[in-house]
């Protein structure tokens, strides 16, 4: 995992943090999660605070739960499939570097999405 335990503490930040990795496609349908005794080492939190992170995942459809089998991606979880998502993530660095609004961006995606 990147975040260091003193940047995320509680089951809403680790929640946060899977969920941004599932909806930016960072991590797609099918990929595994760390177990949550992994979670609990390499974030110095207590059981209870990433069991209840991934039980939040869970509810919200973004992974499924098999107990040993893991903790998996949902197939409807990743807002994209992979190899898009990492276009689209390319896409948004580029359009970062040269300074150009995110509302430029969501404007010439709609405009080439409708031509």
């Amino acid at each position: 995992m990147n975040p260091s335990a003193d940047e995320i503490r509680s089951a809403e930040q680790i929640y946060t943090y899977f969920k941004g990795l599932i909806v930016s496609g960072r991590l797609g349908a099918g990929d595994k999660l760390p177990t949550v005794r992994q979670t609990v080492i390499d974030l110095e939190v207590a059981l209870g605070t990433a069991a209840k992170a991934y039980k939040l995942l869970e509810q919200e459809g973004l992974v499924v739960s098999r107990g040993r089998a893991g903790t998996r991606v949902a197939e409807s979880g990743a807002l994209l499939p992979g190899d898009v998502a990492a276009q689209v993530r390319a896409a948004v660095a580029s359009a970062k570097r040269h300074g150009i609004p995110r509302e430029d961006v969501a404007s010439a995606l709609r405009a080439y999405w409708d031509a």
